[in-house]
């Protein structure tokens, strides 16, 4: 069952929404993805104040789970001392990048909303996400589950939590939420056994 809880807490920032993923047994989920539909009359640039870059270090995509507005191009360095090659078979994006060493740099462009998957075809352990969103409002949850959507004040908004367990199609929860800046609003959400990643 999946529930939406609005928690007081003490504070709140009063440019921002905070919020708390966890998991149906009350455990934070990591790396969720919240996104939320822009309200009518915004007119806030789609972007985020991050860099968009997906690294190659100690053979693992870092970070994890990298949000970036849709037509963004993503880079990707090589921060290992062995070569990798990048891809992803997933619907919005499908690409491939051949072999590069290290402290080398490649990029890709991603015109479609929706979730890549990355792999690296020399390195199967390797994988992970790249979150392309048509909102400026999404934020990315930490190890507590913790996360905080700037911009917004108290209101009414259509919210999707997105991660690679959930159990809904396309690894994506749906919910119409009352939100405040001054309580955390705590979402369950149904996944399949895992890693907490």
């Amino acid at each position: 069952m999946t529930l939406a809880v609005p928690l007081l807490v003490s504070a709140g920032a009063p440019d921002g929404l905070p919020l708390q993923v966890v998991d149906q047994s009350g455990l934070p989920l990591r790396d969720a993805v919240i996104e939320i539909r822009p309200p009518a009359g915004t007119t806030r640039r789609l972007a985020f104040p991050w860099r968009y870059a997906m690294a190659q270090k100690n053979q693992t995509f870092v970070p994890g789970t990298l949000i970036v507005p849709q037509g963004a191009t993503v880079a990707f360095p090589n921060l290992d001392n062995v070569r990798h090659s990048i891809y992803s078979f997933s619907k919005p994006g499908p690409f491939k990048i051949d072999l590069y060493g290290q402290d080398q740099t490649r990029s890709q462009q991603f015109r479609i909303a929706g979730t890549i998957a990355l792999g690296c075809n020399i390195h199967d352990k390797m994988r992970g996400y790249i979150r392309v969103t048509n909102t400026p409002f999404a934020a990315r949850s930490d190890l507590n589950g913790l996360a905080s959507v700037d911009g917004l004040g108290r209101g009414t908004y259509d919210v999707v939590v997105w991660h690679p367990r959930i159990r809904d199609a396309n690894g994506e929860w749906h919910g119409r939420l009352v939100m405040d800046p001054d309580k955390r609003t705590r979402l369950v959400v149904a996944v399949r056994p895992g890693s907490a990643k």
